[in-house]
């Protein structure tokens, strides 16, 4: 009997992750390019400066995910329309937040993340002064 359910566990391990997967077809739109080679060029400069808000990690240039797709369909249609990489993101950024892009302006909420650096570099140079320091020490104890 717990063979069955350990083998039943195992095939639910296996099987879950396939029927989790994205049924539906990627969007026509999502990779359509301009026809003027100037207008793509500052759509596709925009999206390496737009954070994907599936993957986060990666740009909306390279993210595979379907947001990411009507993401960039956003900003070619908008470039496409005569706004500029400017007024795009100023749009997005309204939209989904300041984490959108991968340069935050610094304020309140920002703070930590570009002070955060800073201060785990301040906590570790004091660490170690008093490591090196207290290690001194104990050599002049010994001798």
């Amino acid at each position: 009997m717990s063979v069955r359910v350990a083998l039943l566990c195992l095939l639910g391990a296996l099987v879950l992750p396939v029927a989790a997967q994205d049924r539906l077809p990627p969007a026509p739109y999502a990779y359509q390019q301009l026809n003027d080679p100037a207008k793509e060029a500052r759509a596709k400069a925009l999206m390496e400066e737009l954070r994907c808000l599936v993957c986060q990690g990666q740009s909306i240039a390279d993210s595979d995910a379907p947001l990411a797709g009507d993401m960039r369909h956003e900003v070619r249609s908008k470039i496409a329309a005569g706004e500029s990489p400017d007024e795009i993101k100023a749009w997005l950024v309204a939209r989904y937040g300041n984490w959108v892009t991968y340069d935050p302006p610094f304020d309140g909420a920002t703070a930590l993340l570009w002070l955060g650096p800073l201060l785990f570099l301040a906590i570790g140079g004091w660490l170690a002064f008093g490591r090196f320091r207290r290690g001194g020490d104990e050599e002049e104890d010994k001798t």
